[in-house]
């Protein structure tokens, strides 16, 4: 080959090169865009989970439809094990769909020809020109616009003249494949190529315009695009290591459940070629790119649901298998982890800040059992509940740190504006929750010395307390019901009870004054009805702040110490 030959060839694999980059790039713009302006969908999907194995591969599907990659549904379900929201059990069937979901990248890289290609080129042209008005949904749906637009600029690269369209590019690609044609080798080269580029969907698109363009024949495509859904496992691997040995079980139950797809589709090929691409051609008749790249794509689709297919009947068993291979570790019980959050879930913000939700609500009913517990203390004089109170400060006060690290690292990725807003309103909820944590666990510590002075409240002012105790433990309430669940109704009656409480600060004020003057109280109880008094008005105030949380997302109602 002359040097001139070998500068032409360089040339076109350096044009090759870019297409695929082009390509990986629109399918990142697309996949990013459409988890943005999907995350409610996705939110309604994962919060339909349930134990049932025909929702759990229509979740599956659908979640990888909506965001295009079957690696991020992976991962995501990989944080959402190891958080402890979901079982392997619910988890298996889901991962089988998502094997499903992701096949939608290759029928549409298939709809490639050239009337197409110029719709998406001004597809892309359209959606760089939005990214410059300042409406954020106007460049949402310019970033969706210009990833769909530049994955079919990324094909039309790969299979222009420069690249897989030049003779040089052709005959060598060519040469390779007459000496590779050995089955399990072509597998390996579509599993080694897949794990390198993180995407299954990037190594089918190439599959696929290689077979349009007459460089890679038929049969011998269907064993790299079996080899592409082995590499496509290498992510969740990956996200798996670290975690849970449950996080492991779903990482290697979506290797399993690949490979052995990929056997038995194998082994069929393998024996029954000839009928098997008589099938795909007599499906897509014709000779033209188009009708080429299709039967790749049907074939793609049909792998991936006759494995579901057929692996279905057997969750049970995979999950046993994969327990049986990842044995459980003994783990230090001092060791603190978040309830329902996991780092993986950084991957899809808006399902990660659904699952900061639920560690927040979870946080929200410890304040509560903890303001609860405090007032047995205070009422009777009793210590039963230390240790509870104490364990629960604890969790309380990890989460709060913990939640808040969390927070930053999400606000840090590319979210859109209105999670930010979220963003910034569960910041001070977190807040105002860790306070009243403080208070609660103030309220015990005054029962607690009072109990080791033998000193108690006279029995109006006790009164008073738990007048007051309860007008509290209704905003509580009616502020968790607003938080959790929501809710606006009742927020009325929240600013009503704490107007009351302030109310009662003074009168409960005065009124142990009086008693102090006409002899029916002692003053060794002043300090701690006053800051029993206090305390409670402050908690009113945090509360109001938790309810309002879902009016006004930007930062707290009351001023609070």
């Amino acid at each position: 080959m002359s040097s001139e030959n070998i500068m032409e060839l360089i040339g076109s694999l350096v044009w090759l090169l870019a297409g695929v980059g082009v390509f990986i790039v629109g399918m990142n713009f697309l996949s990013d865009a459409l988890e943005k302006s999907a995350g409610s969908g996705m939110k309604r999907l994962l919060e339909k989970i349930s134990n049932n194995r025909f929702s759990g591969v229509g979740i599956g599907a659908g979640v990888t439809a909506i965001i295009q990659s079957s690696s991020a549904t992976s991962v995501m379900v990989i944080g959402l094990v190891n958080a402890g929201v979901m079982t392997l059990m619910q988890a298996t069937p889901i991962i089988m769909g998502a094997n499903i979901g992701t096949t939608i990248t290759g029928v549409l890289v298939a709809l490639k020809n050239d009337y197409f290609d110029m719709l998406m080129y001004l597809l892309a042209f359209a959606g760089v020109m939005m990214g410059f008005f300042k409406k954020e949904k106007i460049k949402l749906a310019g970033s969706l616009c210009c990833g769909l637009g530049l994955i079919f600029v990324g094909l039309d690269i790969m299979s222009s003249e420069q690249a897989f369209g030049n003779e040089l590019v052709k005959g060598m690609f060519q040469g390779i494949f007459e000496v590779v044609e050995f089955p399990p080798l072509l597998i390996l080269i579509g599993a080694i190529f897949t794990g390198l580029i993180q995407s299954s969907s990037a190594a089918t698109g190439v599959v696929i315009t290689m077979v349009g363009t007459g460089i890679l024949p038929l049969e011998l495509a269907l064993f790299i695009v079996l080899g592409a859904n082995i590499g496509t496992c290498v992510t969740a691997l990956l996200a798996s290591v670290g975690a849970k040995a449950n996080s492991k079980r779903v990482a290697l139950i979506h290797f399993t459940f690949n490979v052995i797809g990929t056997v038995i589709f194998t082994t069929f090929i393998w024996i029954f070629k000839e009928p098997v691409v008589n099938l795909l051609v007599s499906c897509f008749p014709g000779s033209d790119p188009m009708s080429l790249q299709m039967r790749v794509s049907l074939f793609h689709v049909i792998f991936n649901v006759t494995t579901t297919l057929l692996l279905l009947p057997f969750v049970k068993q995979l999950v046993n298998y994969s327990c049986a291979v990842i044995k459980d570790k003994k783990t230090d019980e001092k060791v603190r982890t978040l309830k329902y959050v996991d780092e993986r879930l950084l991957t899809t913000p808006s399902i990660a800040l659904m699952q900061v939700k639920k560690e927040m609500d979870y946080m929200l009913s410890l304040v509560e059992e903890n303001t609860k517990l405090s007032m047995v203390a205070l009422e009777k004089g009793t210590l039963e509940h230390s240790e509870k109170i104490a364990e629960n400060e604890a969790v309380i006060d990890f989460t709060n740190s913990a939640l808040t690290k969390f927070l930053i690292e999400i606000s840090s990725t590319n979210v859109e504006q209105s999670d930010e807003r979220v963003i910034g309103s569960y910041f001070h909820v977190l807040n105002d929750l860790e306070r009243i944590g403080d208070h609660a666990e103030n309220f015990h510590e005054i029962g607690e010395e009072m109990h080791s002075k033998e000193i108690v409240f006279s029995e109006k002012g006790k009164e008073d307390i738990i007048r007051m105790s309860e007008k509290v433990m209704r905003m509580f309430a009616i502020a968790k019901d607003a938080f959790e669940n929501l809710n606006r109704d009742n927020l009325a009656e929240l600013t009503s009870l704490e107007n009351e409480v302030d109310a009662m600060k003074k009168e409960l004020s005065n009124n142990h004054f009086m008693r102090l003057a006409e002899g029916n109280c002692k003053i060794e109880v002043s300090p701690y009805y006053s800051s029993t008094v206090v305390g409670f008005e402050r908690v009113a105030d945090h509360l109001v702040n938790v309810g309002y949380s879902i009016v006004n997302p930007t930062g707290s109602q009351k001023e609070t110490e």
